[in-house]
């Protein structure tokens, strides 16, 4: 019987010192997400002609 790819690629990702890895790549992309997020709202505020109120955006 032969293992897919899934089957393996689970079989190592689910080992005890691999875990803490694969949850820093998921919390990595939810703060990449964030930060990808607030650049877009700064680019409009600056297309706006309200680039003062980036700061007080980031201060709330």
């Amino acid at each position: 019987m032969e293992s897919t790819a899934l089957e393996n690629f689970l079989l190592i990702a689910t080992k005890p010192d691999n875990i803490p890895i694969g949850a820093m790549l998921v919390f990595v992309g939810f703060v990449f997400w964030i930060a990808i997020k607030q650049m877009v709202k700064n680019d409009r505020l600056i297309k706006a002609g309200k680039k003062e109120k980036i700061w007080d955006e980031m201060i709330k």
